[in-house]
């Protein structure tokens, strides 16, 4: 190893020639882009050994957005930056220290983002058409935006602003979901509104901006249109429709046009028309909506000169739900009248005439002689022209022989009229010169000459005057009715008189006479006929005979009478009178004999005032009997007092007095008889015996049962609510008396000498008539004690005696008397800790437990309490959270009364009881506290939820093998169990590529999941090869969910840069393969070091055999060398890094490298060796004669620089490689870094050579003036030109690894110059 590290001594001798150049620290800066114009940017170091002065200047395409302090290097801004538009700029920056040439560095910068960016949206304008009946929660369309920006600023989300129309309704009417979906969340409605317009909001995740934490946003308007569909009826435009037409109108004449709409506007079917009508003159075009004439038109013979049409209106397709969409309205058709009528003469009376025949021929009569305008009688004469207004306007004359006796009324008629025949001359109607008078009566229409008349002839028949009286065949007439007779009834069918007069003069009427007796009967006018008068009340009772004059009268008022007699007939209308009252009292066990008496107005020695007697049936009927004819009753038996259920002992027996009449009436009276009471009964005790229990040195009772002579228990236990003393009280007994009568019902009570009967004591209390309780209660002077008697039951015998009569009437019952303990001991929780499980979130509802507790005494009313809750989570308190979870109530029920209850807030209730019994009398009446722990069990409610990702990804698919983590996500769900158990998976992968185009890309990676501490990381792993070759990034979409039904998702996007081929570096070494596998992790170290960036090893293989012959390289190493914001080290970059590090540059000589990049060191052949050593001797000939000519003369010259020469080498020992290099010359050899330094060649100096890194001695450049030396290969004299050149991205292009010093210039080959040496000395 030590060859190669001999092989840099000439770099380190070259700065052994005097002051050296500054150099640059530095070859990366990082500027933030929302830095200010004449904020400092950066500052630019250069270290100078000598302690110079130095001056700083900035070149380059990019140097536009700096300026920079010469003297301090303070680089500020000159002009804004922008990362999305540049986001790595290139300088060139130089410093110079004023003696020796300035020194020229490619620094690269950084424009770091910042959220200068709001969302811009893409594929504007956003406008779309929806159906009306598209279905609420349907996505309407999707909205992207992008943010240029990177991290959180580039994540968009969206929302809805403002909603056009702006109304509550319509603001609700669509949501936005994060991914940009607009989804309709109601209905729509053509009709309502036909476009929506939304306003919508971009807003990014956020980020810095000048210092604060800004979030960008834009907006847009999104633009619907709603797509009418059919589902709307048609609408007639402009209602009400109404027209007219004339009569005999010809066919197809158009009377009026209809017109319906589509009301679904965007849709405008083809509408039809027809009219529904039958039988209608009319008819309607289907398509334009006409209404024409269809057939003939006669106003007169119309219904009504105003017709009412009913017009459909329907759609030509059927709306979208199969149906035919229609509509309906009224057209008004007035048709107008036309003269095309004559009047004509019809025999009838207004308003009741039909006008359904005309006649041309009338008869009336006339009292001859009447005077001037009396009309003739009996003429029913209508005159009609059936036209309408001046149309129908006709006039009336008379003509004839008779024509003057008459005149006619009216003389003009408008449409009807009633026509009369009046005397004109009185004279001329003489009875005795004619009997009939004839006349012709003419209706003139003057406005329709052609159809103008019509005639009538009217006969005239005289009347002749009265001179004869009406005449009765009898002069008294005797009638009869029934009496209550109704109106109308016929009493005499005629009674007629005769009058010989003719015509009017013969004929009679009838009236009776006087006025009064109209109130009660009336005679037909004009038969004669006498009936009974509405209202009239005929009453034999109240008038049996009336007497009536019936008068007949002629036309001429002449008249006669005649004597009526009419008698009422009697009818059984009257029901039967009971005289007298019947009110009577016996004492119980006696008869009853009694007369019931009656009358009947109605008329004697009939049937209808004959009377009969019966009992109806009742309560008591059928204790008595009465005899029908007499009303004599009789008692069946002795009566019972106690049989009576009314207090005062009465009872009532109905009787019912009925006549013989059709139909039979009858009267009802009541018999009431009272019984009084005797004693004639024992008391009754209530119950068959009696159970009692009191408590031990208390007279309270406790309950008590009920026992039959056998000693079987015959009924529950029941209890006594009336009690004689709180402490001495033991039970009542019951007995009754049946008597009525309070001396003979009382009862007093005793108890019989017995075992333990002078224990107790009874009294008489009365409960009710009859009714009387005996109370038992203990011996005030008599302790209960349960331990110390010897019996715990009692057996008595009450006796329940009534003593109203001489000999006494008792009756005795059993009364048992049981002692019972005390309630004395505390009541306990049972188990003391008792536990329950519960769903979260309401999902068990109603009762969930029972909390059991238990008292060891007999009679005893348990009741639980509620006296702490306590809420944990995790065992740890959390308030109050839980206090209104849950319910006990004293039954010891828990109930659920939340629906919140939440397993996240508290997973554990802790309830402290306590159990109390409300009956103990003695001691303490509460348990010990208990517990009731209440596990909430956890349901799958919570969705994972993913943490936040501050790492940069990035991935090198030349080192990517499958299995390789490139990123990692971290995700928490707060649910228990499964629930809160997460998986992961790629759900999409997206390749965006720095053009711009994405790909969908399947099954590149996958996804482990690992767990600690209950948080869940994701490793994304590769999962097949990736492609080098694509520039770009990638968008992995992982997906988290749950593992318990059902299932609650999460996503995130990661977004992993990728390092394309173009950035693999090859560094080629010169010991093996093994060596340098061996010695990877202290070469990847260094490497490290020099640029801290992270180093990715390809491959480590041996060389191309026929280059590696002539460049003397074992072995090469492919790398990238990538930061962890995804950028990556080209090749120049990383010769700048490793050449500012001059430790680390011998470090890695050290390791064996010996050339940057894919570049060789080509040896001269043997000819060009050969040219090159004569050329050499003739050179040093030429040279040696010269020097000695010069000798003499130079000699001190000489001495002196050989003295300098001295002193260069000694001071080049102590420099660095890259301070060597930095001169003009290094002192002591024949290389030289700057332009024109070789004063042989005088060539421009080319840094990119092998570094002599070769084992071939005859290859390697010495380090004294004498031996062999490389120069430069002649190929580009324009160092400026070299110096703006852009390094090729080709990665194969040669390069060494001195080539770094000038990242700008091309790789040059370099070859052994062993013609020439030169020498200092």
């Amino acid at each position: 190893m030590a060859q190669p590290s001999l092989l840099l001594l000439p770099f380190l001798l070259a700065a052994a020639s005097g002051n050296t150049p500054p150099i640059f620290n530095t070859t990366i800066e990082y500027v933030s882009e929302d830095l200010l114009i004449g904020e400092v940017a950066f500052v630019l170091k250069a270290t100078d050994l000598d302690g110079d002065t130095l001056s700083y200047s900035i070149s380059g395409a990019d140097a536009f957005y700096f300026n920079v302090n010469q003297s301090t290097g303070v680089v500020t801004l000159r002009n804004l930056l922008d990362r999305e538009s540049q986001a790595r700029l290139t300088l060139t920056v130089t410093v110079s220290d004023g003696v020796n040439d300035a020194t020229s560095r490619r620094l690269t910068v950084i424009v770091e983002d910042r959220n200068d960016n709001a969302p811009v949206f893409k594929g504007l304008p956003y406008e779309t058409s929806v159906p009306e009946n598209m279905m609420a929660g349907s996505i309407i369309y999707t909205i992207s935006a992008t943010d240029a920006d990177t991290g959180n600023a580039a994540k968009v989300s969206y929302s809805i602003l403002e909603v056009i129309p702006d109304n509550a309704k319509n603001f609700w009417l669509f949501y936005i979901l994060p991914n940009g979906s607009v989804v309709l969340n109601g209905s729509l409605d053509y009709a309502t509104n036909t476009f929506y317009q939304l306003k919508i909001l971009a807003q990014d995740g956020g980020g810095p901006l000048y210092g604060v934490t800004v979030f960008q946003n834009s907006t847009t308007y999104f633009s619907i249109t709603v797509i009418d569909l059919p589902n709307l009826n048609p609408r007639f435009l402009n209602e009400p429709y109404s027209g007219s037409v004339s009569e005999n109108s010809p066919l197809g004449v158009s009377v009026l046009t209809v017109t319906a709409t589509d009301r679904d506007t965007g849709v405008n079917d083809e509408i039809f028309y027809s009219i529904t009508n039958a039988s209608v003159p009319f008819a309607i075009n289907t398509t334009t909506g006409i209404i024409t004439v269809s057939g003939w038109l006669d106003r007169e013979q119309l219904p009504s000169e105003e017709m009412l049409l009913e017009v459909l209106a329907r759609e030509k397709n059927p709306d979208i739900h199969g149906s035919v969409a229609n509509a309906t309205t009224m057209v008004t058709i007035m048709v107008v009248d036309v003269n095309d009528n004559k009047p004509e003469f019809y025999q009838c009376s207004l308003p009741s005439c039909n006008f359904t025949k005309s006649q041309n021929n009338f008869t009336g009569s006339i009292i001859e002689h009447s005077s001037s305008k009396v009309p003739v009688s009996n003429l029913s004469i209508v005159a009609r022209d059936p036209d309408k207004g001046i149309n129908s306007t006709f006039e009336l004359y008379l003509q004839g022989s008779s024509a003057s006796a008459f005149s006619v009324s009216p003389t003009t008629i408008v449409g009807t009229g009633e026509v009369q025949i009046l005397v004109q001359n009185p004279s001329e109607v003489d009875y005795e010169i004619s009997h009939v008078m004839v006349v012709q009566l003419i209706a003139n229409d003057t406005g329709n000459p052609a159809n103008c008349c019509s005639v009538a002839t009217v006969t005239v028949n005289l009347i002749d005057t009265n001179d004869h009286f009406p005449e009765f065949p009898q002069s008294v007439y005797v009638l009869s009715v029934m009496e209550n007779s109704p109106a109308g009834t016929i009493i005499a069918p005629n009674i007629t008189a005769y009058d010989p007069d003719s015509g009017a003069y013969g004929q009679i009427t009838y009236q009776l006479l006087p006025d009064t007796i109209l109130a009660t009967f009336t005679v037909n006018a004009t038969s004669g006929a006498v009936l009974v008068s509405p209202g009239a009340l005929l009453d034999r009772e109240t008038r049996s005979i009336y007497y009536a004059n019936i008068q007949a009268k002629d036309g001429g008022d002449m008249m006669n009478t005649a004597l009526l007699e009419i008698y009422v007939l009697d009818e059984n209308d009257n029901a039967p009178i009971v005289t007298g009252s019947y009110f009577i009292s016996v004492e119980e066990g006696q008869n009853v004999s009694m007369e019931v008496k009656a009358i009947d107005n109605d008329e004697p020695n009939t049937p209808n005032s004959e009377l009969g007697f019966r009992i109806l049936p009742g309560l008591f009927s059928d204790n008595f009997t009465i005899n029908e004819t007499t009303g004599q009753m009789h008692s069946k038996g002795p009566l019972d007092r106690e049989a009576l259920d009314d207090k005062d002992g009465q009872l009532v027996v109905t009787v019912e007095v009925y006549d013989h009449g059709v139909p039979p009436l009858s009267t009802q009276v009541n018999v009431t008889i009272t019984v009084a009471d005797i004693n004639d009964n024992t008391p009754v005790f209530l119950e068959q015996s009696y159970e009692f229990s009191i408590f031990e040195s208390s007279g309270r009772r406790c309950a008590g049962r009920l026992w039959d002579k056998g000693w079987h228990r015959v009924s529950a236990r029941w209890a006594l609510s009336v009690r004689l003393s709180a402490d001495s009280f033991v039970g009542t007994v019951v007995a009754t008396d049946a008597d009525k009568t309070e001396i003979n019902f009382r009862i007093s009570f005793w108890l019989q000498s017995g075992s333990g009967s002078s224990n107790f004591l009874i009294r008489s209390h009365q409960l009710g008539t009859g009714n009387y309780s005996g109370q038992l209660s203990v011996d005030p002077d008599t302790t209960m004690d349960y331990d110390t008697l010897q019996q715990k039951s009692f057996y008595l015998t009450a006796v329940a005696e009534n003593t109203a009569t001489d000999i006494a009437r008792n009756a005795s019952v059993l009364v048992v008397v049981h002692v019972l303990d005390v309630n004395d001991e505390p009541p306990s929780i049972v188990p003391t800790s008792q536990t329950v499980t519960v769903k979260e979130n309401g999902t068990q509802q109603g009762l969930v437990y029972t909390v059991s507790a238990s008292d060891p005494d007999t009679n005893h009313s348990l009741v639980i309490e509620e006296l702490q809750v306590t809420c944990l989570n995790d065992s740890k308190s959390v308030g109050d959270v839980c206090w209104d979870w849950f319910v006990l109530l004293p039954n010891g029920s828990l109930l659920v009364n939340s629906s919140e209850i939440d397993f996240e807030q508290c997973d554990t209730v802790k309830l402290t009881l306590r159990a109390e019994d409300l009956y103990t009398e003695k001691g303490d009446r509460y348990s010990k506290n208990g517990t009731l722990t209440i596990n909430i069990e956890d349901i799958n409610d919570n969705a994972p939820v993913f943490l936040p990702i501050s790492e940069t990804f990035v991935v090198v698919p030349e080192v990517s093998t499958v299995g390789l983590q490139v990123a990692t996500v971290r995700a928490t769900d707060v649910d228990s169990g499964l629930g809160g158990e997460i998986t992961f998976s790629i759900f999409k992968v997206v390749f965006m590529e720095e053009n711009g185009n994405n790909r969908t890309l399947e099954n590149l990676f996958k996804v482990v999941t690992t767990v600690e501490q209950k948080i869940y990381m994701g490793s994304i792993q590769v999962a097949s090869n990736l492609d080098s070759s694509l520039k770009g990034q990638y968008k992995v979409t992982v997906n988290a969910q749950d593992r318990t039904a059902p299932h609650n998702t999460a996503q995130t996007v990661l977004t992993i840069f990728t390092v394309d081929q173009s950035y693999c570096i090859r560094l080629q070494f010169s010991v093996p393969v093994e060596e340098v596998q061996s010695k990877l992790e202290d070469i990847k170290a260094t490497l490290t070091i020099a640029t801290k960036a992270t180093v990715y090893v390809v491959a480590i293989s041996n060389p191309d055999n026929s280059r590696a012959a002539r460049a003397q390289v074992k072995s090469v190493m492919d790398a990238y060398f990538v930061y962890s914001n995804g950028t990556a080290l080209d090749i120049n970059q990383l010769s700048q890094l490793i050449q500012s590090d001059p430790q680390v540059l011998l470090k890695l000589v050290d390791m064996g490298l010996a050339i940057i990049g894919s570049g060789e060191v080509t040896e001269t052949n043997k000819e060009t060796q050969l040219i090159g050593i004569i050329a050499g001797l003739a050179a040093f000939l030429v040279l040696f004669i010269l020097i000695m000519t010069l000798v003499l003369v130079l000699t001190t010259r000489s001495y002196k620089r050989k003295l300098n020469a001295m002193k260069a080498l000694k001071v080049a020992t102590t420099l660095s490689p890259t301070v060597a290099q930095q001169g003009a010359g290094i002192p002591g050899t024949n290389q030289y870094n700057a332009e024109g330094a070789n004063p042989m060649l005088n060539l421009p100096m080319d840094l990119s050579h092998d570094l002599g890194f070769h084992e071939d001695t005859s290859s390697l450049a010495s380090i004294n003036s004498l031996d062999e030396n490389k120069v430069d290969s002649p190929k580009d004299n324009n160092p400026k030109a070299k110096l703006h050149k852009s390094h090729p991205m080709d990665p194969t292009e040669d390069k060494v690894l001195v080539a770094a010093l000038d990242a700008k210039e091309p790789t040059k080959m370099a070859y052994i110059n062993n013609t020439f040496s030169t020498t200092d000395l």
